[in-house]
């Protein structure tokens, strides 16, 4: 597996200090994050997800833990819209570059808005997808919040 991806290249390049975690990924995991927290050992709230929604058809990105589930009203009035839903997988891989269980907040091919969960920020360090299936990065969440200026707002 190749440890340097688009995403660690943007914590790089930020100067971000940060660990990278391999785990064998499943791809029939009915839930993917959960199954990461699970291989790493680590509670699911401190293993991130990364989903890719549209809000008012315009993309955006939300990050929370791998056991809850985004509140799309709140998702959407925290960039100023007033309605949201998933994106679909093939339209998040090629707005992304990456593929769906691998999708990082980093070194996406477009950078879009970005939305985090505030109970993330209740932990010293978090795991994010690295850039590829099977890789996690632990960073803080603060350092988190500063390379992608994401907002942090209830999402749950």
């Amino acid at each position: 597996m190749a440890r340097t991806t688009p995403a660690t290249l943007v914590l790089d390049k930020a100067g971000i200090a940060y660990e990278l975690f391999t785990y064998d990924y499943d791809p029939d995991a009915p839930r993917v994050g959960l199954q990461a927290a699970e291989s790493l050992g680590v509670p699911p709230d401190r293993v991130l997800k990364t989903l890719m929604a549209l809000v008012d058809g315009k993309p955006v990105c939300a990050i929370l833990a791998s056991d809850e589930e985004v509140a799309m009203k709140k998702l959407a009035a925290a960039v100023g819209g007033k309605s949201a839903q998933m994106m679909k997988p093939a339209d998040a891989e090629r707005l992304t570059g990456y593929k769906v269980g691998g999708v990082s907040p980093f070194g996406q091919k477009r950078q879009v808005p970005t939305v985090l969960d505030e109970m993330a920020t209740l932990h010293e360090t978090v795991f994010v997808n690295g850039g590829q299936r099977g890789l996690q990065v632990l960073i803080a969440p603060g350092d988190l919040v500063a390379v992608l200026g994401a907002a942090v707002v209830s999402l749950t």
